[in-house]
């Protein structure tokens, strides 16, 4: 018959404990690196676990930002556009109105705003021909 082997094991309480903290550590370092990598790489895919796992550290980034004084150059382009749309389709109405072809300052206005429109031009046609 054959023997069977008999396997000694010693514990040593000290060095299994300290094993067991550089495993855990260790294990710890990887998934953070895993995490970084991978926030890196695929933001996309990757940020709403990341938000589930850890909500207090991958919070997505801010989107980038113009200078105020930009987007307030910006916002006052749009206005000024928008203001001139305006005094054109006032203009446009107003030459298309049979009460102002009998109106002579409403004619000279439009006329001078037809051939030189300036603010001035604008803000009499405006009066005169309505």
């Amino acid at each position: 018959m054959p023997r069977h082997r008999e396997l000694k094991i010693t514990l040593k309480p000290l060095q299994l404990i300290l094993c067991v903290a550089l495993g855990l550590w260790l294990g710890a370092v990887a998934i953070a690196l895993s995490l970084g990598l991978a926030l890196r790489w695929w933001p996309e895919q990757v940020q709403p676990v990341a938000q589930a796992v850890a909500p207090g550290i991958a919070q997505p980034a801010a989107p980038p930002t113009q200078p105020l004084d930009a987007q307030n150059e910006m916002f006052e382009r749009y206005k000024d556009i928008l203001h001139k749309q305006e005094q054109q389709q006032a203009a446009e109405a107003a030459q298309g109105n049979p009460r102002n072809l009998n109106s002579p300052k409403c004619q000279f206005w439009l006329s001078q705003n037809r051939t030189a429109p300036t603010d001035k031009s604008q803000a009499n046609v405006l009066e005169f021909c309505y």
